[in-house]
């Protein structure tokens, strides 16, 4: 055989298999299975630091607390926890996943618009740092609990300012008919001026401050320089008008993430940096004291270092119309199913391979296993010629897909695996049949 038959032609081009984490990606489809979720825990951790750099060390008096809404489960609060920030919890489940591995409850704050007796009472006795209320009768059973208890619990009150931010309906939550919230209105009889009075004149009530949230996914500071500029507003007439003096601001996230790793990610500081000039410019102008702030970024932190491989159960080619069928879909994801959330694709045996396109106007869409026509994770997808049996990665799919994930059609819950500098770690076993069943009776 002559030698030269051994050397690769230069016309075949090498093939550029995806790694994530220093790991190839085909490796942990064929050794954990697919659909699988992968994080790279270097990527989390660099969003923290920017936190810390450009936030935290930068601007006095400021917090972070994580939004664990967007993904959540053991092995992440304790990341958080080690990189030094604090969580934003939203439900029984999520304050006890933090409490389970020791996360410093100080550090916690308790959120959302439906809280229950149940919820409330364990953020009370665990001692958790704040308590964002949506609503006035919280205020009587967050007391009624302290009261039991012989504590007096850290408050804020979470208001509307009136902001439509520009993203989608479903993910906007400052607009003043919202339901999140007490409506930006400081008149007296109120509910928010009622509810305000009843915090000050509660021995077992610390009314701190306020909370705001104008939306997700955002990629200008506008919307947010906007609900802050309101709230600062709010913050002088309850000021003026019963005495309160805001020490706490908490001015919720947002911030957006990009949906390849190829364009340039949001920086923190594009949004914390107009929205602290504001506040220093704003309340020197009204002679308010200068608050505490906190910030809640959830998809920002973990959604980029998030990618979900799916192995190619079949392609079905029509007129035009060409559906890639792959072995998970909004049971795992239902984020396009809810509001049409955007993402890419690539095959994981080459990310650089040439974009399939037969010239005819097809269009090549990705759909899960799910028995619904709106099963669907890339309407209009750019990939190269696949087969069945081929697995594709999607990018930016850390947040909310493993905390929005679901049983129906009885699929199994995929497994989560964090990787970083070459090395993997199962984090999270894929539901097995045995534990789908083991609650029923």
């Amino acid at each position: 055989m002559n030698s030269s038959s051994l050397t690769p032609s230069s016309s075949i081009p090498t093939p550029h298999p995806l790694t994530w984490g220093g790991v190839e990606c085909q490796n942990l489809a064929d050794e954990f299975g697919t659909p699988l979720y992968v994080f790279d825990t270097g990527k989390i951790k660099a969003r923290c630091r920017e936190l810390r750099e450009t936030f935290i060390d930068r601007w006095p008096n400021t917090a972070v607390r994580y939004a664990s809404k967007a993904f959540l489960i053991k092995e992440m609060a304790r990341l958080i926890n080690r990189e030094g920030l604090g969580l934003d919890v939203v439900s029984l489940g999520e304050l006890y996943t933090a409490l389970q591995v020791g996360f410093p409850p100080e550090d916690i704050e308790m959120n959302g618009n439906a809280k229950s007796r149940d919820e409330i009472s364990l953020a009370v006795s665990s001692g958790v740092g704040r308590i964002i209320v949506d609503h006035p009768d919280e205020l009587r059973t967050i007391e009624d609990l302290a009261r039991e208890k012989g504590v007096k619990q850290k408050i804020l009150i979470r208001v509307a300012p009136g902001v439509d931010a520009h993203t989608h309906a479903y993910i906007a939550t400052g607009k003043t008919d919202s339901k999140f919230g007490f409506p930006a209105d400081a008149s007296e009889g109120s509910m928010l001026a009622e509810a305000l009075k009843y915090s000050m004149r509660s021995e077992h009530l610390e009314m701190t401050g306020l909370h705001f949230h104008v939306g997700s996914q955002l990629f200008d500071p506008d919307d947010n320089v906007r609900g802050l500029a309101k709230t600062i507003e709010l913050v002088k007439e309850l000021k003026d008008s019963f005495g309160f003096v805001t020490r706490e601001l908490n001015c919720g996230g947002g911030f957006g993430a990009v949906i390849n790793p190829s364009v340039p990610p949001v920086k923190c500081a594009s949004f914390t940096d107009p929205m602290m000039n504001l506040l220093y410019a704003d309340c020197k102008r009204y002679d308010l004291e200068i608050p505490r702030v906190i910030i809640e970024p959830g998809r920002w932190v973990i959604s980029e270092a998030g990618i979900t491989l799916y192995r190619v159960e079949n392609i079905k080619e029509l007129p035009k119309l060409t559906y890639i069928a792959v072995n998970g879909g909004m049971a795992d994801n239902p984020r396009y199913a809810l509001y049409q959330a955007e993402y890419e694709a690539v095959a994981v045996k080459d990310i650089d391979a040439p974009i399939y396109d037969p010239g005819d106007g097809t269009k090549f869409s990705i759909v899960g296993k799910c028995c619904e026509s709106g099963d669907i994770l890339i309407d209009d997808a750019k990939l190269p010629k696949l087969s069945a049996g081929d697995v594709i990665a999607l990018y930016n799919s850390g947040a909310y897909t493993f905390s929005m994930s679901s049983r129906y059609n009885r699929l199994q819950r995929p497994a989560v695996v964090f990787v970083e500098n070459g090395e993997a770690k199962l984090v999270s076993k894929r539901q097995s049949l045995e534990d789908m069943i083991k609650d029923e009776i």
